[in-house]
């Protein structure tokens, strides 16, 4: 347990962060899952919207920190690459 007031705030901090950043994690998952299951419908005009719409949100949790850069470059080309080949 912390024993000084300044480690103290950091725990405070540390928590409501996590909080925010399990949310943002959370909401991007979201967005992704509706692009995924459109894929899986086989519609590609909704894919594609649905694509438009996540790939912003996931852009936003890599310059928040919660997303590694590559890792979201990746997921995006892949899905990408799964709405032209519907």
């Amino acid at each position: 347990m912390a024993n000084h007031k300044s480690a103290e705030k950091r725990i405070r901090q540390t928590e409501r962060r996590t909080e925010v950043n399990r949310a943002r994690v959370s909401r991007i998952r979201s967005f992704v899952k509706k692009v995924e299951s459109a894929i899986e419908a086989g519609d590609k005009a909704v894919a594609a919207e649905a694509f438009k719409s996540a790939q912003p949100e996931m852009m936003r949790g890599v310059s928040k920190g919660v997303l590694h850069q590559n890792t979201v470059s990746r997921k995006l080309s892949r899905l990408s690459a799964r709405i032209k080949a519907l």
